[in-house]
């Protein structure tokens, strides 16, 4: 099953970092928050990845291209023929990237639609985002998807509010709550989609959360899986931060061992 990591956007809201690299690049200790979301992938026995790539996608490509050396510990012999020797060709991941340009301004259900033509052949697919992580069980995912014979599944989470709520009475508080957790779902990425879903990727250039998605729950064939472990996901400048606090301590989403 191909996993498809929409990784192409701007990420405006994010500029001091995105002004010089795409968002998907920028890093959670030494390596990008793309690495963290296919090693969630990996760990979990799916390493085929399509890549629809947009803003900055060269340098996307120019990390995977050159992740091997980058990451392995080598002998490099000068010569006419310039040898490399790899120390422990263990330690690369077995992956398979498909790196696929769909435009600068390109939405994300357009995305998916100019990569369709490496998922027609299989059953399924998997959808996510390329700037959240979580220690989601993607084989429970698959098989609540299974179960319940729709077209597509969400990941569903609920996330704490990011401020105190006040709860009142004629003026008098009567009620403090510190940063209560939200009573809806909210879609997390992580989503399981049959080859018919594609049929909703019409082409158009909008967005995938509100017209595909959507367009889906009006014709009753998308799920939800709730998920209650960790997520977090990179939007400003303080999630970036924060996630990389949490790195350094015990990250949630960490699920493979080094």
């Amino acid at each position: 099953m191909k996993v498809v990591i929409l990784c192409g956007g701007l990420g405006t809201r994010l500029r001091e970092q995105t002004e010089f690299i795409p968002k998907p690049m920028i890093p959670i200790g030494n390596h990008p928050i793309l690495w963290h979301v296919m090693k969630i992938f990996h760990h979990q026995g799916f390493n085929e990845f399509v890549l629809p790539l947009g803003y900055k996608g060269e340098m996307i490509k120019d990390y995977f291209v050159h992740y091997k050396w980058k990451s392995s510990d080598f002998t490099l012999k000068i010569n006419k023929d310039s040898e490399m020797i790899f120390h422990d060709d263990g330690k690369c991941e077995d992956w398979v990237i498909h790196f696929i340009d769909t435009g600068l301004y390109t939405n994300t259900s357009r995305r998916v639609h100019l990569v369709k033509k490496l998922l027609e052949d299989d059953d399924r697919f998997l959808l996510t985002y390329g700037d959240g992580v979580g220690d989601i069980n993607l084989k429970k995912l698959v098989e609540f998807h299974s179960s319940k014979g729709l077209t597509a599944t969400i990941t569903g989470f609920k996330p704490r509010q990011r401020f105190g709520m006040v709860e009142e009475k004629d003026g008098v508080v009567t009620r403090f709550k510190e940063k209560p957790m939200m009573s809806d779902w909210i879609n997390s990425g992580f989503m399981v989609m049959d080859r018919k879903a594609l049929d909703y990727f019409d082409g158009d250039n909008v967005m995938l959360e509100t017209s595909v998605l959507p367009a889906m729950a009006k014709d009753k064939q998308l799920a939800v899986y709730p998920h209650e472990g960790c997520w977090y996901y990179m939007d400003t400048q303080r999630d970036y931060e924060e996630l990389n606090k949490i790195w350094e301590n015990k990250p949630g989403w960490k699920i493979w061992k080094d």
